[in-house]
């Protein structure tokens, strides 16, 4: 219907009439700040606060009992980089980090491309592989410290199908005892990563590789041109999650081995465990503790840049 000249309605009349309507149904995109305040101050009370007082006492000789302590400055520091086992533990901490990164990627990758094929088994099998990483790792450690025993299961099935020469001392012996806390780490956590690949592959249209097949494509070809692009989100979440948990490794070292044998598994945790509480330096324990806040800022901020630039560029 076509509305007489008087009737035409203007941009003014369409606005006032409109726009009442419009913003009584219109969402809240944008709620006052003051709605996170609560959440905030929790966050500063329990820990900012704690964290700046940390970083405070990294600058004195305070040994966690007497209230009266010094300033001593860059003192901490200074000893920390002239000490060979905070070194060691420094090296340690990293080595350990990026091993379980690579392993326990490449065999979390390698159980998700398994169980994700049509076997009548696989979801029996996705359950028994994720098992471990729901225990606790305090738990897990004290089972595989029996298992690895001198006398232990595994000592006992290598005698069993002859193989005894290769009986070890799995987390006595200097050489072997930082790589069977890598291995026991591992074993826990690859069903985890296996998960996160296993929803990444999941997501991958079917049609995208029927396509590549009928083009002429095998298996390694469309896995690489097809799948390992499409998973590129489930690579960052789990590189991520991987490398800032091997760099802040705590229980599992100390349950395993308490650092030893000597120093020979030492990390940056277990070292701050044992200056702090075992020989009451708070003020050095806690500059270490700084040391480890920075790796794991840097390391794992290069990696997230790293991770989404190689994401921006495959998608």
């Amino acid at each position: 219907m076509t509305l007489a000249p008087h009737e035409q309605l203007t941009d003014h009349d369409r606005t006032s009439r409109t726009t009442p309507v419009a913003k009584a149904h219109r969402p809240r995109n944008n709620p006052p700040w003051w709605f996170a305040l609560p959440a905030l101050l929790l966050f500063a009370f329990v820990v900012l606060v704690p964290s700046v007082r940390g970083v405070y006492y990294a600058f004195t000789d305070w040994d966690g009992l007497d209230p009266d302590f010094s300033f001593v400055g860059l003192d901490n520091f200074a000893d920390m980089f002239g000490d060979a086992d905070a070194k060691q533990a420094i090296w340690h901490t990293l080595l350990i980090a990026v091993s379980i990164t690579v392993i326990q990627n490449a065999l979390g990758l390698a159980l998700a491309l398994g169980v994700n094929a049509a076997i009548k088994s696989r979801n029996v099998l996705r359950v028994f592989l994720f098992a471990p990483a729901v225990i606790t790792p305090i738990v897990t450690a004290y089972l595989w410290r029996n298992l690895l025993g001198p006398d232990g299961a595994v000592n006992s099935l290598l005698g069993a199908v002859g193989l005894g020469g290769w009986r070890q001392d799995w987390l006595g012996s200097p050489s072997l005892a930082l790589w069977s806390v890598v291995a026991v780490i591992v074993w826990q956590f690859a069903g985890y990563s296996m998960v996160i690949f296993l929803a990444g592959l999941q997501s991958v249209p079917k049609e995208i590789h029927e396509a590549a097949e009928i083009d002429g494509a095998g298996p390694v070809r469309r896995f690489w041109s097809v799948t390992r692009p499409l998973l590129a989100p489930a690579f960052t979440v789990n590189l991520m999650l991987s490398i800032i948990g091997g760099l802040k490794l705590f229980d599992q070292v100390y349950a395993l081995t308490g650092g030893g044998p000597g120093h020979a598994t030492d990390t940056i945790s277990t070292l701050i465990f044992k200056d702090a509480f075992t020989l009451g330096e708070f003020g050095y324990s806690i500059a270490l503790a700084v040391v480890l806040t920075i790796i794991v800022a840097v390391v794992s901020s290069g990696q997230y840049l790293l991770l989404s630039r190689n994401e921006r560029a495959v998608s």
